[in-house]
């Protein structure tokens, strides 16, 4: 019974190890402390529930974000439930100390994404596309551009060590039509964990039932009652499905299971990094099922 005992805890040993170096690593960078969330948190959970790792990094620290709040304080309130949201997402997750509303993208701040997508030895980076409403969510992604190809550049932020291969590099999916509309060259289906997706959201109470209902004008529609924030939120924060990431979901799950679809999280293949083929999409992806 004792050799039974420790040869299972050695299979069991070498089955973690496997898995640990056969895994996919997932690196989502966001603006602020719930932009991950929103636009990457359903994909992340299915990739969590897999076994990968995945981290959520907030550029900036979201010190401005709230109509009657706002610096140091906001910035710790706005720690605390990223933290928390990690936690229900299954991620971890990183604030970095940047002023909210003040982002540039320097050459100081392309070294601290630099290090942690290599800190992270990431397989997958997803970031928002350098064209959007706010200009931190811009230069995001000029940031995360600008590190596509230095992560693999060793005289580059040089006591981090370089990655050995290039990621492929991903952007989050969004709705603005100029210079170029967003293509959704993969798109996943989370109709599964939207649920979770939600109440991991609803860990971020100073943004989604304050700030951002507050600077949409609709503060007064937020349930009083805690017990309905989370439906109200799950009608309130759907994404529309539109006819292009509908046909992306057909190509990689067959039409008839696309047609059922009622939330999805789609992305686009940056021209820098990696250019995956189909087979690496779905090694990478192995939620996309036909």
């Amino acid at each position: 019974m004792k050799k039974y005992f420790l040869f299972a805890m050695l299979v069991g040993i070498i089955f973690t190890l496997h898995a640990q170096t056969n895994s996919i690593r997932i690196i989502m960078i966001g603006a602020h402390p719930d932009d991950c969330d929103q636009d990457g948190g359903g994909t992340a959970i299915l990739f969590s529930k897999m076994g990968y790792a995945v981290k959520f990094v907030a550029v900036t620290n979201g010190d401005a974000g709230h109509q009657a709040e706002g610096g140091g304080m906001l910035a710790k309130r706005r720690m605390a439930e990223a933290k928390e949201a990690g936690k229900r997402f299954g991620v971890e997750y990183d604030v970095l100390d940047n002023h909210d509303g003040e982002l540039l993208p320097s050459l100081d701040i392309r070294l601290q994404v630099i290090r942690k997508i290599r800190e992270w030895n990431a397989d997958i980076v997803i970031a928002p596309r350098p064209n959007d409403y706010h200009p931190d969510h811009r230069y995001t992604g000029v940031l995360v551009q600008d590190a596509a190809y230095m992560v693999a550049v060793p005289n580059v932020a040089p006591e981090t060590p370089a990655l050995t291969k290039n990621p492929v590099f991903l952007y989050m999916q969004d709705f603005f039509q100029r210079p170029n509309p967003f293509r959704p060259d993969i798109a996943v289906d989370i109709s599964s964990v939207y649920a979770q997706k939600i109440h991991a959201l609803d860990a971020h109470v100073s943004q989604v039932y304050e700030w951002l209902p507050w600077i949409g004008g609709f503060l007064d529609q937020v349930p009083t009652e805690i017990s309905l924030r989370e439906p109200w939120l799950a009608r309130t924060r759907a994404v529309r499905i539109t006819p292009e990431v509908r046909n992306s979901l057909g190509k990689w799950y067959g039409q008839e299971h696309a047609a059922q679809v009622q939330h999805a999280e789609a992305f686009e293949i940056c021209e820098y990094g990696h250019q995956p083929n189909e087979t690496e999409i779905r090694k990478m992806f192995p939620m996309l099922k036909k």
